[in-house]
């Protein structure tokens, strides 16, 4: 089972002032081995070689040895707050941005923060992501959560003023004005510099994510955006997704071992329905390693269908199914519309997983709320069953879905107006009878 708390930890910020120019804790000798070189300019190069060998998936992409090997919930650093400075692009970034000395805004704004950690109320991370001038996302914009907010165009004059005042004493940035954020959120460590697993995987992702952003026409709802290093290089592909809930709080869900096939279904269960996906599920805001772990057996319990492997913590099915390697995770909610066939062995569902419109999300978490129990504030408890089949091309999702009856199509308005019926009718007999008496 995976630690608690990474060796290769994010931004870990101190306030001892004889620390070393950089603060954040110095990666382990793995780190350092993985690390792709890089350049004079301190620019990641993809195409680099280590050992006279070209970077391939077999040994830091999705085909490497050890991926998916280890448990993955409990492995998020407690914090509450999560800050990420729009800078540059990942392919320019050295391993160490906040300590870069050509980089002075990263490197001032990680200084600032460090020093000032112990006034904050609120434990924080620094986080570099990609930014574009003239985009949504421009060089030096600072964005915040959950307080989904967007500050513009921070410069390093105005640094130490800036955590004062946002970080430190939680008020406005008076020069600046503060943009609500509206929608999702994804952020994709690819921070390839830093990790060549990172570097390998974190670009497929972010394509592929943008792929189907703009295939189910979600640009504008949903921002996909590489960042820099946020701990556990060894669960690349990491991908953590803020978005409010049903009760418009802000949450942050952390996932590991993500490859591009998983993204449909990130899409589709955790930003458009608020569902989380277990079995990439790292962590989340707001939670310590411990609760993180907790929260996730609680949830295999309540599923009553998977049970971990002590050891690599994967998930097998306690029941025997028609298909081999297939891993099912239990169902509460029945799935109308829908109709599983039986060919041979093999079974098939022809449930539209098509992305519903995320204009009408919010009308559909409210229905599903009346019927779904929380383990934690924020976090809403997987309802629907899935199918999860290995293929040549790596794992998908499938939902299982129950063949409908008339007794689950019957809705309260069918009785409302069977009861009228009925009622008029013996209005009807009653009149009759009387009128026979006259």
């Amino acid at each position: 089972m995976g630690s608690g708390r990474d060796r290769d930890d994010p931004l870990s910020f101190t306030s001892n002032p004889s620390s070393a120019s950089s603060p954040v804790t110095v990666s382990d000798y793995l780190d350092s081995f993985l690390g792709e070189p890089t350049s004079r300019s301190g620019s990641f190069q993809s195409e680099s070689l280590l050992g006279g060998e070209s970077i391939s998936d077999a040994d830091f992409g999705f085909a490497r040895p050890d991926f998916r090997s280890e448990q993955l919930a409990g492995t998020v650093q407690f914090y509450e707050r999560h800050v990420f400075l729009c800078y540059k692009k990942p392919s320019v970034w050295p391993a160490r941005i906040e300590a870069a000395e050509f980089d002075r805004l990263p490197r001032l704004l990680s200084a600032a923060v460090s020093a000032r950690k112990s006034s904050m109320k609120k434990e924080t991370r620094l986080t570099i992501c990609e930014g574009h001038d003239g985009t949504e996302t421009s060089n030096g914009d600072v964005l915040i959560f959950p307080d989904m907010i967007r500050y513009r165009r921070l410069t390093h004059f105005d640094v130490d003023t800036f955590v004062e005042e946002v970080l430190v004493k939680d008020g406005e940035w008076l020069p600046g004005n503060p943009e609500l954020l509206k929608g999702s959120y994804v952020f994709v460590c690819s921070h390839g510099s830093r990790d060549r697993r990172c570097g390998v995987c974190g670009p497929s992702l972010v394509s592929r994510f943008r792929e189907e952003l703009e295939f189910h026409g979600l640009q504008g709802k949903v921002s996909v955006s590489p960042c820099s290093h946020i701990g556990g290089h060894k669960y690349a592909g990491n991908v953590i997704i803020y978005r409010s809930n049903i009760n418009r709080k802000v949450t942050g869900h952390w996932y590991g071992y993500v490859q591009p096939d998983d993204v449909p279904l990130l899409l589709e269960q955790h930003i458009n329905k608020g569902e989380i996906v277990d079995q990439l599920w790292r962590g989340e805001m707001g939670l310590s390693e411990e609760d993180q772990k907790k929260t996730q057996e609680q949830q295999f319990q309540l599923n009553g269908a998977v049970h971990t492997v002590k050891g690599i913590g994967k998930m097998t099915q306690e029941s025997s199914v028609h298909s081999s390697n297939v891993l099912c995770c239990q169902s509460r909610v029945a799935e109308p519309n829908g109709c599983c066939q039986q060919n041979g062995n093999s079974s098939s569902c022809c449930q539209d997983t098509t992305l519903m419109s995320l204009e009408t999300k919010e009308d559909n978490q409210l229905e599903s709320e009346n019927n779904t129990e929380k383990l934690t504030p924020g976090r809403k408890i997987a309802d629907k069953t899935f199918f999860r089949i290995n293929s040549e091309k790596g794992s998908t999702t499938r939902k299982v879905c129950g063949i409908p009856t008339w007794l689950e199509s019957w809705e309260r308005e069918d009785t409302y107006a069977a009861l009228a019926v009925v009622c008029a009718a013996a209005s009807v007999v009653v009149a009759y009878t009387c009128y026979k008496q006259l």
